[in-house]
Protein backbone atom coordinates (compact mmCIF):
# COMPACT_ATOMS: atom_id res chain seq x y z
CA UNK A 1 0.00 0.00 0.00
CA UNK A 2 2.76 2.35 0.49
CA UNK A 3 4.49 1.92 -2.43
CA UNK A 4 1.31 2.26 -4.47
CA UNK A 5 0.54 5.55 -2.43
CA UNK A 6 3.99 6.83 -2.86
CA UNK A 7 3.81 5.98 -7.18
CA UNK A 8 0.39 7.50 -7.23
CA UNK A 9 1.74 10.41 -5.72
CA UNK A 10 4.38 11.16 -8.13
CA UNK A 11 2.42 10.29 -11.17
CA UNK A 12 -0.77 13.10 -9.95
CA UNK A 13 2.51 15.75 -9.48
CA UNK A 14 0.93 16.59 -6.03
CA UNK A 15 2.73 20.32 -5.23
CA UNK A 16 4.54 20.69 -2.15
CA UNK A 17 3.64 23.24 0.40
CA UNK A 18 7.50 24.33 0.44
CA UNK A 19 9.86 25.96 -2.29
CA UNK A 20 12.96 24.72 -2.33
CA UNK A 21 16.63 25.00 -5.06
CA UNK A 22 19.71 23.60 -5.26
CA UNK A 23 23.14 25.64 -4.56
CA UNK A 24 26.11 24.00 -6.70
CA UNK A 25 29.77 23.08 -5.28
CA UNK A 26 32.12 21.83 -7.56
CA UNK A 27 34.10 18.23 -7.14
CA UNK A 28 37.69 18.41 -8.47
CA UNK A 29 40.16 16.21 -10.36
CA UNK A 30 43.36 17.03 -8.94
CA UNK A 31 45.59 15.56 -11.53
CA UNK A 32 43.78 17.04 -14.51
CA UNK A 33 43.91 20.40 -12.55
CA UNK A 34 39.96 20.92 -13.33
CA UNK A 35 36.39 20.21 -12.47
CA UNK A 36 34.85 16.87 -12.39
CA UNK A 37 31.67 17.82 -11.58
CA UNK A 38 29.22 19.36 -9.48
CA UNK A 39 27.55 18.17 -6.35
CA UNK A 40 23.91 19.64 -6.17
CA UNK A 41 23.02 20.75 -2.44
CA UNK A 42 19.28 21.40 -1.39
CA UNK A 43 18.52 25.00 -0.33
CA UNK A 44 15.56 27.49 0.42
CA UNK A 45 14.92 30.03 -2.31
CA UNK A 46 16.42 32.54 -0.36
CA UNK A 47 19.77 30.29 0.29
CA UNK A 48 18.30 29.19 3.41
CA UNK A 49 20.21 25.75 5.04
CA UNK A 50 19.58 22.24 3.67
CA UNK A 51 18.30 21.55 7.48
CA UNK A 52 15.35 23.90 7.26
CA UNK A 53 14.23 22.44 3.98
CA UNK A 54 14.58 19.14 5.47
CA UNK A 55 12.78 19.31 8.70
CA UNK A 56 9.62 20.09 6.45
CA UNK A 57 9.77 16.72 4.70
CA UNK A 58 7.78 14.39 6.31
CA UNK A 59 7.04 10.81 5.55
CA UNK A 60 3.87 11.82 3.70
CA UNK A 61 5.82 14.23 1.37
CA UNK A 62 9.62 12.09 1.04
CA UNK A 63 8.87 10.24 -1.83
CA UNK A 64 7.48 13.50 -3.79
CA UNK A 65 10.12 15.52 -2.17
CA UNK A 66 13.08 13.38 -3.33
CA UNK A 67 11.19 13.09 -6.74
CA UNK A 68 11.28 17.10 -7.36
CA UNK A 69 14.57 17.44 -5.61
CA UNK A 70 16.51 15.30 -8.46
CA UNK A 71 14.25 17.28 -11.23
CA UNK A 72 15.40 20.31 -10.10
CA UNK A 73 19.09 19.70 -9.92
CA UNK A 74 18.86 17.94 -13.63
CA UNK A 75 16.62 21.15 -14.56
CA UNK A 76 19.25 23.56 -13.39
CA UNK A 77 22.31 21.72 -14.44
CA UNK A 78 20.76 21.41 -17.93
CA UNK A 79 20.55 25.64 -17.71
CA UNK A 80 23.83 26.08 -16.20
CA UNK A 81 26.75 24.01 -16.90
CA UNK A 82 28.25 24.57 -20.21
CA UNK A 83 27.13 23.28 -22.97
CA UNK A 84 30.22 21.66 -24.41
CA UNK A 85 31.03 20.59 -20.59
CA UNK A 86 31.56 16.56 -19.40
CA UNK A 87 31.04 17.29 -15.74
CA UNK A 88 29.34 15.44 -13.96
CA UNK A 89 26.29 16.22 -11.75
CA UNK A 90 25.88 14.36 -8.05
CA UNK A 91 22.67 14.41 -7.18
CA UNK A 92 21.50 13.13 -3.13
CA UNK A 93 18.99 10.92 -3.00
CA UNK A 94 17.02 9.07 -0.30
CA UNK A 95 16.62 5.07 -0.61
CA UNK A 96 13.76 5.14 2.11
CA UNK A 97 11.93 6.94 -0.64
CA UNK A 98 12.58 4.75 -3.43
CA UNK A 99 9.85 2.48 -3.91
CA UNK A 100 10.43 0.71 -7.03
CA UNK A 101 13.56 1.20 -8.67
CA UNK A 102 13.24 0.88 -12.44
CA UNK A 103 9.47 3.25 -11.78
CA UNK A 104 10.71 6.01 -9.82
CA UNK A 105 13.65 7.22 -12.01
CA UNK A 106 11.35 7.86 -14.88
CA UNK A 107 11.24 11.23 -13.70
CA UNK A 108 14.84 11.89 -13.48
CA UNK A 109 15.43 10.11 -16.83
CA UNK A 110 12.62 12.36 -18.48
CA UNK A 111 14.24 15.78 -17.17
CA UNK A 112 17.31 14.83 -18.86
CA UNK A 113 15.88 14.20 -21.71
CA UNK A 114 14.11 17.27 -22.09
CA UNK A 115 16.87 19.18 -20.97
CA UNK A 116 19.64 17.31 -23.12
CA UNK A 117 21.42 16.04 -20.32
CA UNK A 118 23.54 12.79 -20.82
CA UNK A 119 22.44 10.41 -18.40
CA UNK A 120 25.38 8.49 -18.13
CA UNK A 121 26.70 12.12 -16.62
CA UNK A 122 24.61 12.04 -13.24
CA UNK A 123 25.72 10.47 -10.40
CA UNK A 124 23.06 9.78 -7.43
CA UNK A 125 25.08 9.36 -3.90
CA UNK A 126 23.03 7.67 -1.25
CA UNK A 127 24.80 8.37 2.33
CA UNK A 128 25.66 6.03 5.51
CA UNK A 129 24.20 8.52 7.98
CA UNK A 130 20.52 7.04 6.61
CA UNK A 131 19.28 3.91 8.26
CA UNK A 132 17.60 1.47 5.65
CA UNK A 133 14.63 -0.31 6.14
CA UNK A 134 15.91 -2.67 3.89
CA UNK A 135 19.21 -3.58 2.85
CA UNK A 136 18.05 -5.83 0.01
CA UNK A 137 15.95 -2.79 -1.44
CA UNK A 138 18.88 -0.64 -1.27
CA UNK A 139 21.02 -3.43 -2.78
CA UNK A 140 18.50 -3.29 -6.33
CA UNK A 141 18.40 0.32 -6.20
CA UNK A 142 22.28 0.32 -7.02
CA UNK A 143 21.98 -2.10 -9.22
CA UNK A 144 19.23 -0.65 -11.15
CA UNK A 145 20.75 2.81 -11.12
CA UNK A 146 23.95 0.93 -12.78
CA UNK A 147 22.36 -0.89 -15.50
CA UNK A 148 20.49 2.54 -16.47
CA UNK A 149 23.80 4.08 -16.76
CA UNK A 150 23.97 6.22 -13.78
CA UNK A 151 27.48 7.05 -11.60
CA UNK A 152 26.38 5.58 -8.00
CA UNK A 153 28.36 6.83 -4.62
CA UNK A 154 28.39 6.27 -1.02
CA UNK A 155 28.35 9.68 0.79
CA UNK A 156 29.54 10.53 4.69
CA UNK A 157 31.65 7.48 4.24
CA UNK A 158 33.14 6.25 7.38
CA UNK A 159 30.78 8.46 9.64
CA UNK A 160 27.39 6.65 9.91
CA UNK A 161 25.57 2.92 10.69
CA UNK A 162 27.27 -0.02 8.49
CA UNK A 163 30.63 1.36 7.05
CA UNK A 164 32.52 -1.27 5.84
CA UNK A 165 29.65 -3.76 5.12
CA UNK A 166 27.76 -0.92 2.89
CA UNK A 167 30.95 -0.59 0.82
CA UNK A 168 30.87 -4.42 0.52
CA UNK A 169 27.14 -4.93 0.07
CA UNK A 170 26.82 -2.24 -2.67
CA UNK A 171 29.96 -2.03 -4.60
CA UNK A 172 29.11 1.73 -5.70
CA UNK A 173 31.75 3.55 -8.56
CA UNK A 174 32.94 5.91 -5.78
CA UNK A 175 32.96 6.88 -1.97
CA UNK A 176 32.89 9.62 -0.25
CA UNK A 177 35.16 10.15 2.96
CA UNK A 178 33.57 11.87 5.92
CA UNK A 179 34.89 15.09 6.66
CA UNK A 180 35.41 14.14 9.69
CA UNK A 181 38.08 11.31 8.97
CA UNK A 182 39.44 14.64 6.43
CA UNK A 183 39.77 17.23 8.97
CA UNK A 184 43.52 17.68 9.92
CA UNK A 185 44.72 14.80 8.49
CA UNK A 186 48.00 16.90 7.58
CA UNK A 187 48.89 16.75 11.52
CA UNK A 188 47.13 13.33 12.65
CA UNK A 189 49.45 10.04 11.92
CA UNK A 190 46.12 7.94 13.04
CA UNK A 191 43.57 9.51 10.41
CA UNK A 192 46.15 9.23 7.75
CA UNK A 193 46.67 5.44 8.60
CA UNK A 194 42.63 5.05 8.30
CA UNK A 195 42.46 6.36 5.00
CA UNK A 196 45.08 5.18 3.86
CA UNK A 197 43.84 2.01 4.38
CA UNK A 198 40.16 3.24 2.76
CA UNK A 199 42.14 4.24 -0.37
CA UNK A 200 43.58 0.75 -0.65
CA UNK A 201 40.38 -1.18 0.20
CA UNK A 202 38.64 1.04 -2.58
CA UNK A 203 41.23 0.41 -5.11
CA UNK A 204 41.30 -3.19 -4.82
CA UNK A 205 36.99 -3.09 -5.31
CA UNK A 206 37.38 -0.93 -8.33
CA UNK A 207 36.36 1.97 -6.36
CA UNK A 208 36.84 5.60 -6.87
CA UNK A 209 37.72 7.92 -3.80
CA UNK A 210 36.76 11.27 -2.90
CA UNK A 211 37.68 13.77 0.08
CA UNK A 212 34.91 15.80 0.78
CA UNK A 213 34.94 19.10 3.19
CA UNK A 214 38.50 19.85 1.83
CA UNK A 215 39.43 23.43 4.79
CA UNK A 216 42.96 24.15 4.08
CA UNK A 217 45.88 23.25 1.75
CA UNK A 218 47.87 21.35 3.81
CA UNK A 219 44.64 18.97 3.66
CA UNK A 220 44.77 18.63 0.28
CA UNK A 221 48.06 18.10 0.14
CA UNK A 222 48.26 15.60 2.56
CA UNK A 223 45.23 13.55 0.70
CA UNK A 224 47.14 13.80 -2.15
CA UNK A 225 50.04 12.39 -0.84
CA UNK A 226 47.50 9.33 -0.27
CA UNK A 227 46.98 8.47 -3.49
CA UNK A 228 43.19 10.51 -3.38
CA UNK A 229 42.40 12.61 -6.90
CA UNK A 230 39.15 13.49 -6.52
CA UNK A 231 38.08 16.34 -3.91
CA UNK A 232 35.27 19.21 -2.75
CA UNK A 233 35.13 21.26 0.19
CA UNK A 234 34.90 25.23 1.33
CA UNK A 235 39.13 25.16 0.40
CA UNK A 236 38.14 25.53 -3.22
CA UNK A 237 34.75 26.65 -3.14
CA UNK A 238 31.88 27.35 -1.28
CA UNK A 239 28.16 26.22 -2.82
CA UNK A 240 26.74 28.66 -4.58
CA UNK A 241 23.01 29.21 -5.22
CA UNK A 242 21.68 27.99 -8.64
CA UNK A 243 25.33 28.93 -9.96
CA UNK A 244 28.67 27.50 -10.93
CA UNK A 245 31.11 29.04 -8.19
CA UNK A 246 34.75 30.00 -9.19
CA UNK A 247 36.96 27.21 -7.96
CA UNK A 248 40.33 28.54 -5.85
CA UNK A 249 42.72 26.64 -3.81
CA UNK A 250 44.57 24.90 -6.54
CA UNK A 251 47.75 26.34 -8.27
CA UNK A 252 47.74 28.46 -10.90
CA UNK A 253 47.84 26.90 -13.63
CA UNK A 254 45.27 24.11 -12.08
CA UNK A 255 42.76 27.10 -11.48
CA UNK A 256 42.91 28.52 -14.90
CA UNK A 257 42.52 25.01 -16.11
CA UNK A 258 39.33 24.42 -13.29
CA UNK A 259 37.31 27.71 -14.43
Amino acid sequence: MIANSGCRACRDGEPLDFAFTMAFQPILAARAGRVWGYEALVRGPEGQSAASILDRVTDATRYRFDQAARVRAIELAGRLFPPDSDARLSINFMPNAVYEPAACIRASLEAARRVGFAHHRIMFEFTENERFRDIAHVERIVREYRRQGFITALDDFGAGYAGLSLLANFRPDLIKIDMDLIRGIDADAGRGTIVSGLVAIAGALGVSVLAEGVETRAEFDALRALGIDLFQGYHFAKPLLEGLPHVAGFTDAERSAAA
